[in-house]
Parts: structure tokens; C-alpha cells; sequence
């Protein structure tokens, strides 16, 4: 499963690798030669890309390392700190891309510099970009329902930012064509908050994944409710979740009858052990059950905690 996962993976992160250096090059360059502020803005954010995939891939090879010593549960984790990377590159680059392109269009507007309109080389770039991000973000879509890696959301989510910039980009240049040289870096503006929105999106996102944000709310009510279809079950006392990669370990108390033997104790832990780990097959990578005795009019279904 985790081969086929990473399999997946790298092809999706290479396909995306492959196309930002290309768009890079010809962004960067046709945005300079053609006289596109827009088009330029794009291609630094392409550029930013393929800084960030070189680092992706990085920490993709490093997530893939079995459990060691240190690491008893593995190194998936690094795929949320590698989603964090990729954010903090996005988020500078929309920074910086927005201060630029504001400072272009005061320049034009107050008429100390001189616009030029740009080529059309520029558009057909920009529609070219604008086609392949879609193809890129549905693709990239589709890997991550089969992996479920935080990391690759993160690229998809940038994907859909590059289909918003092309298509300000596009119109930033036909108005520039049409005499508004003004609108073609107040594209690379608008270029520059999608970056920046996308970037702060996928670092909140991560995040939380860190912190140990819950699942939702469907997925702890199905671990609850298959626990207590097992028969001698009387309760839950602590439910814990923490999630590795795209695994969960599970950390549960139940609460089983007091006059019960060790063994027989035992036999019901084992048996929700094993219909959790069947039901949501590759979903758990661990399931931790203890006992304790059960005690009349105490409450039990206490609210999920992280461990």
C-alpha cells in the first residue's frame, strides 16, 4: 500500500516538477522580452515553484524511511512539514510579486515611466499556463482521494492558484494591448494575492495537521459506534487519536463488566482491536485498547482527545 502510495506520489510531484521548469523559462523570459510586468510575476512564482518541488521531493524521500529507534511510528510527518515548506515559499513569493507589481503601476500611472504593451507572445503563454495548471490541478485532484498526502493537497491547491493567475494574467495583457498598460502589472497584483492566500491556506492547513486537529466528526462516531457493537462493551471512557501521515493511531478506554476474568477482559479489547483495524483497513496503522472495570452511573462517550 505505501509503495503504490509513493508511487503515486512522486509521479505526481515529477509531472508538476517538469512543468514548472518549463513554465519558468518561458514565463520569465517571454515576460521580459515581450514587456509583460504580469507575465514576469507569473514566471517568479513558477520559478518559486520548482524551488519548492526540489525541496518537496527532499522531504519525500525522507518520509518514506521505515520506523527506527527514534522514530517508532515512522516519518510520515514530514509530509505535513513539507506541506508547511511549500506555504512559507508561496507566501513570500506573493509578497514580494505584490510589492513589485504595486510599485509598477504607480510608476505608470503617475507617468514616470513609460508603458509598452506587450507581446503577444505574452498571451499565448499565459493561455498555454492557463491550460496546463488545469489539466495539472485535476490530476494532482484525483492523487490525492488515492494517497491522502497532505503534501500534494498543498501542490493541488497551489495548482488552482496558477489557474487564477494565468487567468489574470491574460486579462492584464489584452488590456495592456488595448492602451491600459496600467491593468498588465495590476494583474501581477492580483497574481500576487492569490499566491499569498493560497500560501497562508496551505500553512494553517498543515498545521492543524501538526497540532493534532480531530477528524471529523463522521469519523469518530463510526470508531465509536463499531466499538460499542462489540458485545461486552459497556462504554468509553477516553478516545485518542493521532495521525501519522495518512494513518491514525487509535488510543481507546472501554469500560467492560467489573466481575469479568483478565482474559475475558482481554478477548473483548482484542476483538474491537481487530474490527477497527479490518473495518477502516489501511485507515489505522495502530489500535491501543484497554479496560477498566465498569461502574454504574458513571458517565462514559466522553469526548474524543489527541494523544
Amino acid at each position: 500500500m505505501n509503495k503504490d502510495r509513493d508511487k503515486l506520489t512522486s509521479l505526481a510531484v515529477n509531472l508538476g516538477l517538469f512543468s514548472n521548469v518549463l513554465l519558468a523559462a518561458l514565463k520569465t523570459s517571454i515576460g521580459i522580452i515581450g514587456h509583460s510586468p504580469a507575465l514576469l510575476a507569473d514566471g517568479i512564482n513558477s520559478s518559486s515553484d520548482v524551488v519548492y518541488y526540489i525541496a518537496v521531493k527532499i522531504f519525500m524521500k525522507q518520509a518514506k524511511k521505515p520506523a527506527d529507534s527514534e522514530h517508532p511510528y515512522g516519518h510520515r510527518q514530514l509530509e505535513s512539514i513539507a506541506a508547511i515548506v511549500v506555504g512559507a515559499f508561496i507566501l513570500t513569493t506573493g509578497i514580494a510579486i505584490f510589492w513589485e507589481s504595486i510599485n509598477k503601476v504607480y510608476e505608470l500611472v503617475t507617468q514616470t515611466e513609460i508603458g509598452r504593451s506587450a507581446s503577444h507572445w505574452a498571451l499565448v503563454i499565459a493561455l498555454g499556463t492557463f491550460i496546463l495548471k488545469i489539466y495539472l490541478y485535476y490530476y494532482t485532484r484525483r492523487t490525492v482521494k488515492k494517497t491522502h498526502n497532505p503534501t500534494l493537497r498543498a501542490l493541488a491547491n497551489d495548482h488552482l492558484n496558477d489557474i487564477m493567475a494565468s487567468l489574470a494574467v491574460i486579462v492584464g495583457v489584452v488590456m495592456g494591448r488595448m492602451g491600459y498598460y496600467w491593468m498588465d502589472p495590476a494583474a501581477g497584483a492580483i497574481v500576487a494575492i492569490y499566491i499569498a492566500k493560497t500560501g497562508i491556506e496551505i500553512i494553517m492547513d498543515s498545521s492543524s495537521e501538526l497540532m493534532d486537529r480531530l477528524p471529523d466528526d463522521e469519523f469518530t462516531r463510526e470508531l465509536r459506534d463499531l466499538t460499542m457493537q462489540v458485545h461486552g462493551v459497556r462504554g468509553i471512557e477516553e478516545l485518542g487519536i493521532h495521525r501519522f501521515g495518512p494513518h491514525y493511531t487509535i488510543s481507546m478506554t472501554i469500560a467492560v463488566a467489573g466481575e469479568l476474568s483478565i482474559d475475558q477482559a482481554h478477548d473483548i479489547s482484542h476483538k474491537v482491536e481487530q474490527r477497527l483495524l479490518e473495518h477502516f483497513d489501511n485507515g489505522l496503522r495502530k489500535v491501543h485498547i484497554h479496560y477498566h472495570p465498569f461502574v454504574p452511573n458513571q458517565r462514559h462517550e466522553q469526548g474524543v482527545s489527541t494523544i
